[in-house]
């Protein structure tokens, strides 16, 4: 029943039986083949000192990302391609553009962060759009990586030089041929030590899965249930991944909404929906970093069902609603309705989260969302604001208010709305509707934040949204500001 393991790895199919399906990748490469040219920094996917690279087949082609090793589990490997910092020298001896400009930028001090920078550079020109890459590119691809010593300066001018030297092409092609004599027709089944790892292939099979195993923990990226396991020590028994099944894979448009499969990545949610609601843009380029925006999905953010989740604001603000499954078939709910309390969900034996679907813009709809963090890149949010109302003749219809870290879950301000709905949208309704957020919230305070912290920058950030979407000037004032923000960040 068991199988094992299998994964491209050092020019040949590597084959693992005897380890634990929570074993992450970095555990593995460090402890059990001692290749420690991978480091372990944070265990917990913020400092990239763990980055690698992943080679996957989709539709045919081969896909090249850079993830943390800290955070994957040994089996999500299956049928994949892994490249560490070992990998990067050519074949001749001689280094790679990106170690060379490394090394020709004195771009390394300490030398305990390199080799994960090394390997997200390494994604970087694997798949850069420009040569060299523009700054906007080279920042968000060493977003999730720390530096102590270097300012990061001579880090961006390594990225830069990189493009500069002869260039040192990547054979897809003879990997792709490796990856598919890999693939797997079924579910693949891999046991260890009395706990099961599933990879359903069909939305079938994870419906029987999940049907037998309605206690199992069901992972897509494992960003969060990783930490799970490196920070809290928890068992997590058996493991349903997601990641494998076609039907989950898909974004589709229809019946005026995008829905999203659970097996998305973050990535790929984020750059269709942005098709169609551009405000996005700053909250999909600070959701976490690039590598976890590979490995995690826009389904797993929500599902998980943190009360500091980025994701459910914005979409409980545009009414969107999720498509739960389970063997008695599918059910609707409104996203908003399927948080109950603190980590509590609606969610049925044996049901999971399939999808979710979001509408499309409409006319009149003025749209926001805000993200505030003590780092620009990669931080959990003190206070994530959302906010829609439609407008009729300038009068507000369906005003939408909601905010996370607020409250126990990602929640809508009711009192507020009510002040809006039906009113001129003008200065003086705004005004009167922030007052009422006291009457909606009692903010918490912790380590990010103290409530009075965030009970006034939810107030402010209800004015932001007035002064940016109610009056032309202020409008156009922003607006100049992005621009030039956005000016700046080029080369």
């Amino acid at each position: 029943m068991f199988e094992p393991i299998r994964f491209y790895y050092r020019n040949q199919i590597h084959v693992v039986d005897s380890v634990s399906p929570t074993r992450t990748v970095l555990q593995y490469l460090r402890e059990d083949l001692h290749c420690t040219g991978t480091k372990e920094g944070c265990a917990e996917g913020d400092c990239g000192a763990c980055m690698v690279v992943t080679g996957e087949l989709v539709d045919g082609a081969v896909v090249m990302k850079a993830v943390n090793s800290c955070l994957q589990f040994l089996p999500t490997l299956d049928a994949k391609a892994l490249f560490t910092v070992e990998d990067v020298k050519q074949g001749n001896g001689t280094l790679h553009p990106v170690q060379q400009a490394l090394v020709e930028c004195h771009a390394s001090q300490c030398g305990f962060c390199t080799p994960g920078f090394v390997m997200s550079l390494w994604s970087l020109y694997l798949n850069r759009q420009t040569v060299p890459p523009g700054r906007q590119q080279i920042n968000e691809a060493l977003s999730g990586n720390l530096c102590r010593c270097t300012g990061y300066r001579p880090i961006i001018d390594a990225a830069v030089r990189m493009g500069e030297l002869p260039e040192v092409i990547f054979d897809r092609n003879q990997l792709a041929g490796q990856l598919q004599s890999l693939q797997r027709a079924e579910m693949f089944v891999y046991g260890y030590d009395g706990h099961t790892f599933y990879a359903p292939r069909t939305l079938d099979e994870l419906v029987a899965v999940r049907s037998e195993h309605p206690l199992a923990c069901m992972v897509s990226g494992a960003t969060d249930a990783g930490l799970w396991v490196t920070k809290q020590l928890r068992e997590l028994g058996d493991i349903i991944y997601l990641r494998q099944v076609a039907e989950l894979a898909g974004i589709t448009e229809r019946d005026g909404k995008i829905e999203i499969g659970a097996a998305v990545s973050l990535c790929d949610a984020y750059r269709a929906v942005i098709r169609h609601y551009p405000e996005l843009s700053e909250m999909a380029q600070r959701f976490a970093s690039l590598p976890v925006r590979h490995a995690g999905t826009l389904v797993g953010n929500i599902a998980n069902g943190s009360p500091i989740g980025d994701s459910a604001p914005w979409m409980i603000s545009l009414d969107a609603d999720i498509v739960l499954r389970s063997q008695d078939g599918q059910r609707i709910l409104a996203l908003e309705s399927f948080y109950l309390d603190y980590m509590k969900k609606d969610l049925r034996p044996g049901e999971f989260v399939e999808a979710v679907r979001i509408p499309l813009p409409v006319p009149g709809l003025l749209f926001r969302t805000y993200k505030l963090a003590k780092r620009f890149d990669q931080d959990i949010s003190g206070v994530c604001a959302a906010f829609s109302v439609t407008l009729t003749n300038r009068i507000v219809q369906n005003a939408h208010i909601v905010y996370g870290g607020m409250a126990a879950t990602s929640k809508r301000a009711p009192e507020t709305e009510a002040a809006l709905n039906g009113e001129p949208w003008n200065e003086t309704t705004v005004e009167r509707a922030i007052e009422m957020l006291v009457r909606d919230y009692t903010p918490l305070t912790d380590m990010r934040a103290s409530g009075t912290y965030r009970m006034k920058a939810a107030q402010n950030l209800l004015r932001r949204y007035w002064l940016e979407t109610g009056s032309d000037g202020a409008a156009a004032t922003v607006s100049v500001f992005a621009e030039r923000r956005s000016l700046s960040a080029e080369p």
